[in-house]
């Protein structure tokens, strides 16, 4: 048997046993140590955007509220929070024993108490898991001679992304420098003082115009059909039209207060790929 010779020899045995450890404790002073270790920390990324609020509402009246409801989270370790121009970004960290699915649940909780004290009109906030220590692997650059940058937009988001994401092993899917379509509406101030309209009146007029909403069911003998109140307006030309208010008995439309172009939600925003 392999322990035959141990067993006879007792003192070499020791002797071979303790060599091995003293040299053990040698090399294991002598084994490098990472200063900046890879460490995978749960980390949960929240996103929240209010269309023209500046950086200090941002702040007070979007990031402030929902901080103070992921403070009561447990096993929140850092959170750290940045705002600007319509957008505020909140950072959560949690310990290395929180596991990142519950603690995904409890910021989704959070975040569902938080709404009634944010900004009406804003779009809740969103929430993902994200490792900072993780960076893109691929990136795809869409450029087009024909089509404007909204139509690439809502290609690469509606249909591109979503495809690559359903492939094996494709953890997350960003578009960088999103530019979704809108209609921008620029008031003149003279012309809204001559004709006696407020910005609130015109910001009015835009949202009750512009709805697409079911209004009832006409039922038959035999069969029932879906009312729906369509007045979805789809660009500037039809803006344009848009009656505001009256004056005189004649009405005062949107192209009349200023300029309604075609462009995108944010002008300030853009992405370069190698120039």
């Amino acid at each position: 048997m392999i322990s035959t010779p141990f067993i006879h020899r007792p003192i070499a045995t020791t002797l071979v046993m303790l060599g091995i450890l003293l040299f053990g404790v040698i090399a294991y002073r002598q084994l490098p140590v990472s200063d900046l270790p890879n460490v995978d920390y749960p980390v949960i990324n929240v996103r929240a955007s209010l269309p023209g609020g500046s950086p200090e509402t941002m702040a007070a009246a979007v990031a402030t509220p929902l901080e103070k409801q992921f403070s009561t989270i447990a096993g929140l370790d850092v959170m750290t929070s940045s705002s600007s121009l319509g957008s505020t970004n909140i950072t959560l960290q949690f310990t290395l024993e929180r596991d990142i699915d519950a603690a995904a649940q409890d910021v989704q909780a959070a975040i569902a108490q938080t709404l009634r004290q944010l900004p009406q009109g804003m779009l809740p906030p969103s929430y993902q898991k994200s490792n900072p220590a993780d960076s893109p692997i691929l990136y795809l650059a869409l450029t087009s001679d024909q089509l404007p940058l909204s139509r690439l937009d809502e290609y690469a988001e509606t249909f591109l992304a979503q495809h690559i994401s359903t492939v094996a092993g494709v953890a997350q899917v960003n578009v960088f420098g999103s530019q979704k379509y809108a209609v921008r509406v620029q008031l003149d101030p003279q012309a809204l003082a001559s004709r006696g309209v407020g910005i609130d009146q015109a910001a009015g007029a835009i949202g009750s115009g512009n709805v697409n909403l079911p209004t009832g069911v006409l039922w038959g003998p035999d069969k029932a059909l879906t009312i729906r109140s369509d007045g979805q307006l789809e660009n500037a030309k039809e803006f344009r039209s848009l009656v505001v208010a009256t004056r005189d008995g004649a009405p005062v439309r949107l192209g009349d207060l200023g300029e309604v172009v075609d462009g995108v939600e944010a002008t300030r925003a853009a992405s370069w790929f190698n120039g």
